[in-house]
């Protein structure tokens, strides 16, 4: 089973300031200055009397990608003349055709990740990634071997645990719209939805494919830890005493909490460390700087290039917490963006081992995210990222160094299954305890 996201996650890189700088400074031009500016190069606008404020919040869009996107040829797109001819022929006479408008605007640059974000949506992305509390159902997912949509984990005291969404339900539909030939990402979209609105899940249960349970869940607030760890007690095969760390996100807790699961285990004596980063779909860029350092006691971390060029260089800086413990990461195709960052910076430094059954999401690509007049937003493609030995991962992903052990368990004195490496700390520790081989595989 590959490992996916949250209800509340996507695969997004927020970068830090300094990489955009220049066109963070580009934007703060004025909305009039914007309207103005179609008179450059001969391009007439319309009368001054046709300027909506609905215009103006499709131009104030524009110019954001017109500054900022890292694609300068907009995709084979005559970009002015993409804007003189939008104002002038398509409607704006309410909020959501200018919506629509921005959005057939961006689907141009046929960039997934370059998006419009309604306010609702700007609004749940921010609280995700910039707050311990979030707002949704509070289930994480996956793609089953069969590729349909199971429900890995509910978030513990979430609105769907509370609700009755269990581990292994197959999410068959959500709101009575099949999710049968939706992404993963498609299936996390329906879910999201203002806190105290209601969504019906239809799930399969105990492989019951013919008998779909309806679970309603209302939408609320819940608080995300985004790291989970515990110090397993010490492997036979393996001589390793393993502190595994499971980082879920890379929110504005991320850095701290891993630290704290470190120095845990550095107190307890452990000489080993699983860091878990399946599932894991990024967040913030400067998470997996912070958690790289603390591994890594010198050594470049990434290589970013925005829209001109220029080639920004993030290294370790000597204050790593853990430079020489064993570590193992684990990975699968749900983990990417900042995931990427931090295992490709850790498997090109040799620092660690790396263990997936496939290849990782494959997102080379950094957004920001910026805020528009009416509460609404535009995440845009900034920069380029490659790992520190030059490699571009973007659709290609991070090829693993080995597989990741599966636990083999006695359904019976003459029958033995193999089950996946369990993603939750306690029961990890367990599958460790159950089956002496799983820890000399995690360190080869």
């Amino acid at each position: 089973m590959t490992q996916g996201v949250r209800d509340l996650e996507e695969p997004f890189v927020q970068a830090p300031d300094d990489v955009f700088a220049k066109a963070r400074r580009a934007l703060t031009a004025t909305l009039a200055a914007t309207a103005v500016a179609l008179t450059v190069g001969g391009i007439t606008p319309p009368p001054a009397n046709a300027i909506t404020s609905n215009n103006l919040l499709f131009l104030e869009a524009w110019r954001a990608v017109d500054k900022a996107y890292v694609d300068k040829t907009f995709n084979g797109v005559s970009w002015f003349k993409y804007r003189e001819d939008t104002v002038k022929r398509t409607p704006m006479n309410s909020t959501e055709e200018t919506y629509e408008a921005i959005k057939t605007m961006l689907n141009k640059l046929d960039d997934p990740f370059t998006r419009f974000l309604e306010p609702e949506k700007y609004a749940l992305l921010s609280e995700s990634t910039m707050s311990a509390n979030i707002t949704g159902v509070g289930v994480e997912m996956a793609y089953a071997d069969d590729g349909r949509i199971v429900v890995v984990a509910p978030t513990p005291g979430g609105p769907a645990d509370e609700a009755g969404v269990k581990p292994n339900d197959m999410i068959i539909e959500v709101d009575g719209r099949p999710t049968d030939g939706l992404s993963l990402y498609e299936v996390a979209d329906a879910l999201q939805g203002p806190a105290t609105s209601k969504v019906a899940i239809g799930v399969n249960r105990n492989g019951k494919s013919d008998v779909t349970d309806e679970v309603t869940v209302v939408r609320r607030k819940y608080a995300l830890v985004p790291v989970r760890s515990q110090i397993c007690a010490p492997d036979i095969t393996s001589g390793k005493k393993i502190n595994y760390i499971r980082l879920t996100t890379f929110n504005q807790l991320s850095g701290s909490k891993v630290r704290e699961a470190i120095m845990n285990g550095l107190k307890d004596e452990s000489n080993a460390v699983v860091l878990d980063l399946r599932s894991n779909s990024g967040g913030l860029f400067p998470g997996a700087l912070d958690i790289a350092k603390q591994f890594m006691s010198k050594g470049q971390i990434v290589l970013i290039a925005d829209s001109d060029g220029v080639r920004d260089v993030f290294e370790a800086d000597g204050t790593a917490i853990a430079p020489d413990v064993a570590l193992t990461v684990l990975v699968d195709k749900g983990t990417a963006s900042a995931s990427e960052v931090l295992a490709g910076a850790l498997r090109d430094n040799k620092r660690a081992t790396i263990l997936g059954d496939t290849e990782t999401f494959g997102k080379g690509l950094i957004q920001t995210v910026v805020p528009l007049a009416d509460g609404s937003a535009v995440s845009i493609t900034v920069a380029r990222y490659q790992t520190p030995s030059g490699a571009d991962i973007n659709k290609v992903g991070i090829n693993p160094d080995g597989k990741v052990p599966t636990v083999m368990s006695a359904e019976s004195e003459s029958e033995k299954t193999s089950k996946p490496l369990p993603s939750e700390p306690g029961a990890f520790c367990a599958a460790l305890a159950a089956d002496e081989t799983v820890g000399g595989k995690l360190f080869m």
